[in-house]
């Protein structure tokens, strides 16, 4: 059953949505498309299919636990206006 206008406005309301009165009818063209494609796939036969408890049913690959970055502290902390004892110095934002 297709929204109506009025159905539509309401939503928008409920939905603290704002939306003017030119945008209401492609609202609803919108959202009349939506229910139409649940309404669908509610159609579909899916007698015999077993549920799935993850859309991806193989494991993840793994890479191997191996460093290949160079541990480059020294430099990111030369390159610091202000530090001490290897941690970098802000100015205080909040009072």
């Amino acid at each position: 059953m297709p929204l109506s206008l009025d159905e539509v406005r309401r939503i928008a309301e409920l939905a603290r949505i704002g939306i003017s009165e030119a945008e209401v009818q492609a609202v609803r063209v919108q959202l009349n498309d939506i229910f139409e494609l649940i309404g669908r796939m509610q159609k579909i036969d899916t007698d015999g299919i077993e549920p799935m408890s993850h859309a991806q049913g193989s494991a993840l690959r793994l890479r191997e636990d191996k460093v290949t970055e160079t541990d480059r502290r020294d430099l990111f902390q030369s390159l610091a206006p202000q530090k001490d004892a290897g941690l970098y110095l802000v100015p205080k934002v909040i009072e």
